[in-house]
């Protein structure tokens, strides 16, 4: 399995649509971000002004600290309604980065407000590398992924820890259990030869060999 190099990277962008998604998605690679001394800058669609904005904050701090991050108050289940805003949003985050990388969610998520700004967010950050996380829910909606983050014991538990320390608004969902988390970061673990993973959806990208860039085939043709 090839891997896919990160080294260089300096700042990454995380686009969530809910407080907590950004946890459940990826917050294994967070602490492992972290531990890289990378710039993170979130945005978060909904939540602004209540307890959930108090949750999301402290877990991103605990996984990420430093992170600058911004939450909105949409209503959540709500935001196609408010596609201007989520537009303007992404755009905003997009020219005030320096991201190389971004992670959001996938287009083929089943919760609308998720997918919503997996479909917006690449016409934002239209150079970046674009990388779709997986949320762990109700809906049977998980993908077939094609980029796996490996994670380390301590990562793994890190994440484990926030998720069922940080989010006490979450704890009375059935789906939202320790056991749910650790067996999906498991099963990614055995997609890419390790202990445990986090997946991602690679929305698109361009191969580089070090040799010289192609052009058109076309080119110089009349």
């Amino acid at each position: 399995m090839l891997p896919l190099s990160l080294s260089g990277v300096r700042e990454v962008a995380l686009l969530g649509a809910h407080c907590d998604d950004l946890a459940i998605g990826m917050g294994g690679t967070l602490a492992a971000l972290a531990e890289a001394d990378v710039t993170v800058r979130a945005l978060v669609l909904t939540g602004a002004g209540t307890p959930r904005e108090d949750e999301e904050r402290a877990a991103l701090e605990a996984l990420v600290p430093g992170a600058d991050v911004t939450v909105l108050g949409l209503p959540d289940g709500r935001t196609p309604a408010h596609y201007d805003e989520v537009k303007d949003a992404v755009r905003d985050l997009a020219r005030r980065s320096e991201a190389q990388v971004v992670f959001a969610p996938h287009r083929k998520d089943a919760h609308q407000d998720h997918r919503l700004l997996a479909e917006v967010t690449p016409t934002e950050f239209r150079d970046h590398l674009v990388l779709g996380y997986e949320i762990l829910k109700w809906e049977t909606d998980t993908p077939q992924p094609t980029v796996f983050w490996p994670l380390t014991d301590v990562q793994a538990q890190r994440k484990i820890d926030v998720l069922m320390s940080a989010y006490p608004s979450q704890l009375a969902h059935d789906w939202y259990t320790e056991d749910a988390f650790r067996a999906l970061l498991r099963l990614r673990g055995v997609n890419s030869r390790a202990t445990h993973s986090e997946a991602f959806v690679l929305e698109k990208a361009v191969l580089d060999l070090g040799l010289p860039a192609g052009g058109s085939s076309r080119e110089g043709n009349a």
